[in-house]
């Protein structure tokens, strides 16, 4: 059994839209700043396995593909325990820069299976590790 979930959030950093690109694409430095981002492992230019932990007492192990990484635009494929996008769209704003994250996933399994029962939990999961990630970005940019 399998469960499509879609996530979709914006928010504001003090930074231009060039250095929010600079630490979103640096996959390997995410475990120093997004809590929940456990470890990250390249797999060559474009791919990289990150394993991710939120509230919930499970370890996703996601093999990211790198997509597009125009300026304005982070987009990855994503494989593993999860199968969809990622994307973040970064655009300018007076004080910074807006961040427009958009994810679109598969669950299967297993956890596709727990999904139809614990989808709330899994979505609250879910906000946890965003807030880390909007927290942690934050404070990364501020220095």
């Amino acid at each position: 059994m399998s469960r499509v979930f879609a996530f979709r959030d914006s928010w504001e950093v003090p930074a231009v839209p060039a250095d929010v690109h600079g630490v979103l694409v640096d996959l390997e430095r995410y475990p120093s700043w997004w809590p929940e981002v456990l470890a990250v492992a390249s797999l060559g230019p474009d791919d990289a396995r990150v394993l991710c932990r939120s509230a919930l007492p499970y370890t996703l192990d996601l093999v990211l593909h790198a997509v597009n990484r125009s300026p304005g635009v982070l987009e990855v494929a994503v494989s593993g325990d999860l199968v969809g996008s990622v994307r973040y769209d970064l655009s300018p704003v007076p004080g910074g820069t807006r961040l427009d994250f958009a994810q679109e996933v598969r669950v299967a399994g297993l956890l596709g299976l727990a999904s139809y029962v614990a989808g709330p939990l899994m979505r609250w999961n879910h906000d946890r590790m965003m807030r880390g990630c909007r927290q942690g970005l934050a404070a990364r940019l501020a220095g």
